[in-house]
């Protein structure tokens, strides 16, 4: 694996040097753009506005508008200039209990490497946070922008999950979403969701579920290549919403038992 960033970890007046390696990795099929008559590849470049132009690479630098048509430039050493430290570390904030951290707020998951020199301070980190049963809010800054962070021990190694500012999240009290008892939900059906969802549990095995879309899509591609012929999809209907749900609970109810046996 390759880092995407290096800094410390810090942890009072403990400093641990850390690489930061992404702990994800994307089902995406790359696809280039080309034209539909002869396949050739279609290329965007990047433009002057004025004198339309093409611009190198080289020459593009981040400019912020303070004033409607003028412009300053923004370099590396003026980001460093924002908070050299920043850009140089993770700070660890506080330390709480895992379950009152809300699920909205994770967003992405990053494993932290301690150099060789700081895997005595990487240990005793992680075994803390173990014993404690505590998992720590951080900040840290990463491509000119803050991010906070939920630091914690799972197995050998300390994940950094990037968490969502609270600012970030959108409120949904402008959607139209039926307050509690403003459905009449009987009893009896309430009995026999509650019934359902306990027939539908199970134990989390994160490994038997897989992105069967992007694999049905590789078999399409390649069967495309090896020029198989193929049908057109016919379009399903989306389910209307049920009405009848004493009778759909019954009959969900008994699919699940079916299946079971």
């Amino acid at each position: 694996m390759r880092s995407i960033w290096s800094g410390a970890l810090s942890f009072g007046l403990i400093y641990i040097p850390v690489k930061l390696y992404d702990a994800t990795r994307s089902h995406r099929i790359d696809f280039d753009l080309i034209r539909k008559d002869d396949h050739c590849r279609i290329r965007y470049a990047r433009v002057c506005r004025e004198t339309g132009e093409e611009v190198q690479f080289d020459q593009i630098v981040k400019g912020y508008q303070y004033r409607k048509g003028d412009y300053i430039v923004v370099d590396d050493e003026d980001f460093k200039r924002a908070g050299v430290r920043k850009t140089q570390a993770i700070d660890i904030l506080a330390f709480v209990n895992a379950g009152d951290i809300d699920q909205k707020f994770l967003e992405k998951p990053y494993f932290l490497e301690p150099v060789k020199e700081a895997k005595k301070a990487y240990v005793l980190l992680r075994e803390a946070m173990r014993e404690s049963g505590k998992t720590a809010i951080a900040r840290y800054v990463m491509r000119t922008r803050e991010h906070m962070a939920l630091i914690k021990a799972e197995e050998s190694v300390i994940i950094l999950n990037q968490m969502r500012f609270a600012d970030e999240l959108r409120s949904f009290s402008e959607l139209d979403i039926p307050s509690k008892g403003a459905e009449a939900v009987s009893e009896r059906e309430l009995d026999m969701a509650v019934k359902l969802v306990e027939q539908l549990s199970e134990e989390w095995k994160p490994e038997q579920y897989h992105d069967t879309y992007f694999e049905e899509l590789k078999k399409v591609i390649q069967e495309k290549v090896e020029g198989k012929p193929h049908e057109p999809v016919k379009a399903e209907e989306v389910p209307s919403a049920v009405t009848d749900l004493f009778s759909r609970l019954s009959q969900s109810l008994e699919m699940t038992k079916r299946k079971a046996a």
